[in-house]
């Protein structure tokens, strides 16, 4: 039999044919039109509701920037094994998300207009005053970083319990310690007394119920930013996620309300902030509480600072009763000093406004081994490198079969250029078997061609070796009205070979010059 060229005259009988051919009776297609319309109701009722896919990104934990996917070096601060798997729902904070809202136009001005000084809060901690710029300011937000167990939380509920003192409402919220443990530190530190709030709490929306529950606080205290979580980030506590929503969540706080924010932030084992640098852009100074730990003192260095200068340091001494402040800092790093011996040669210094005195230590041995060693503690390393070669290249002191050990007394740190006429000194001193002067200090920048480069803030340098008795300077030339009135007996050095035929004649002592 020939197929029918009628279309579909062979397809399958379907139940929609059925339904076709009972068009003259209404009532059994309405019945099961309606079956059909509830059949597809309830598959859509048990049907799950869409939800945003998550997606998947990779963080760098040092720097914060988002990879679509794992790599072991990161392409933006080129650090390894930093990046970390944090899932986001594609909205900010990883929530859902939203819609962008129409802007509104916001009130432009001018430069010109009056000026009115920010309004700060003293603490009465003249060194820590220092370091803030008189006091801490209304609506600010500060980052202070130091390594595990320098004294942050121990200067912080010193401070805390000053301002107390002074009638203000301050706030203390610890994620690492109980309130047990923070009124221990403070019995310890006689502070015990004060009016300080206390409370252990991580989660950044509880911490802000709870410190807007009452007046408006003075200064807040989180202790410390990597162990804040809020539910608007979706990763893990201490991730980058989580580090950069809890700061601005502060920040904001402080902003809207005029209270200064204080964040305690951990450090690597670089001595940088954990955590993304972009908190250290966001919050308005950056201080570091640093010191070695076979000291007793502390120094509070200001890196960043809107509000006031920076490069400003505050110096404190620890002791079974809490930090003390050094007025006088210049006469901690000069105790105890061997006037003389070869390789010691005092530095005058500038950190911030402030003039430090400090001794730079050098010692060149004889080497035994086939690449002589170069250690630096509290200096440049390359700085030293150049300094040496500088000596060999245009002064003819050979370097190549010592050891050569350098070291700032105290545990001092200096980076300012100004020391490189101290360290020369001390160089030459120490293989030439010569003491320098007791009473001399030091300062002036070199250059790769010998010469010696004036340095800024000459006068307050000279003021304070004047201060603690000192009557000689080695200098920059070109100070011709500096000479005139200082009572000092100042040496102007054009150069470093000039420098080091002045120490190989000031006293005896066979030279290891080669």
């Amino acid at each position: 039999m020939a197929p029918s060229s009628t279309p579909g005259i062979n397809r399958k009988p379907c139940r929609m044919d059925a339904v076709s051919h009972v068009s003259q009776s209404p009532p059994l297609r309405g019945r099961c039109l309606a079956r059909q319309r509830g059949v597809l109701l309830e598959r859509l009722r048990l049907r799950k509701p869409l939800m945003a896919k998550a997606r998947v990104q990779f963080i760098c934990q040092n720097c914060g920037t988002v990879h679509t996917r794992w790599a072991g070096k990161c392409d933006a601060c080129g650090e390894w094994n930093t990046l970390v798997e944090e899932g986001t729902s594609g909205g900010i904070g990883g929530g859902p998300g939203k819609t962008p809202r129409k802007g509104r136009a916001v009130a432009l001005t001018t430069l010109s207009g009056d000026i009115e000084d920010a309004p700060r809060i003293q603490s009465g901690i003249a060194e820590l005053d220092r370091v803030t710029g008189g006091g801490f300011v209304r609506g600010s937000a500060l980052l202070v970083g130091g390594d595990p167990g320098i004294g942050k939380s121990t200067l912080l509920t010193q401070a805390a319990a000053a301002l107390a003192r002074r009638g203000n409402r301050v706030v203390y919220v610890s994620g690492e310690e109980a309130v047990a443990q923070i009124r221990l530190r403070a019995q310890r530190l006689h502070a015990a007394d004060t009016a300080v709030e206390l409370a252990a709490e991580t989660n950044v929306e509880d911490i802000l119920a709870t410190i807007s529950e009452t007046r408006r606080p003075d200064l807040v205290i989180i202790d410390s930013i990597q162990t804040l979580w809020t539910d608007s980030a979706d990763s893990a506590p201490g991730t980058v996620t989580q580090v950069r929503a809890g700061a601005q969540a502060m920040i904001r706080f402080a902003k809207q309300t005029g209270a200064a924010v204080v964040l305690v932030g951990h450090v690597t084992k670089e001595g940088q902030i954990a955590g993304p640098r972009v908190v250290e852009h966001m919050v308005d100074a950056v201080l570091y509480f640093e010191g070695e730990g076979g000291h007793h003192y502390r120094i509070l260095r200001t890196v960043k600072n809107r509000f006031g200068p920076t490069d400003e340091i505050g110096v404190f001494e620890m002791s079974d009763v809490g930090l003390r402040e050094v007025s006088n800092p210049s006469e901690l790093f000069l105790g105890e000093r061997n006037e003389k011996a070869p390789g010691a040669a005092v530095f005058a210094g500038m950190e911030g406004t402030r003039p430090v005195l400090v001794e730079i230590q050098a010692l060149v041995a004889p080497s035994t081994l086939g690449t002589p060693r170069r250690a630096v503690v509290g200096w440049d390393g390359n700085r030293l490198s150049m300094i040496l070669a500088v000596l060999e290249a245009h002064c003819g002191v050979r370097f190549g079969q010592h050891d050569v050990y350098l070291n700032v007394a105290g545990g001092y740190r200096i980076s300012e250029p100004a020391a490189d006429i101290a360290v020369a000194a001390a160089l030459v001193s120490s293989i030439a078997g010569v003491a320098l002067p007791a009473d001399c200090v030091y300062f002036g920048e070199a250059s790769l061609s010998g010469a010696i480069r004036p340095v800024a803030h000459a006068v307050q340098r000279l003021k304070e070796a004047e201060k603690l008795g000192f009557r000689q300077a080695v200098l920059p030339g070109g100070g011709g009205e500096l000479s005139k009135s200082s009572s000092f007996g100042l040496t102007e050095t054009q150069s470093l070979p000039d420098l080091v035929a002045r120490i190989a004649a000031s006293g005896p002592g066979k030279s290891r010059r080669e």
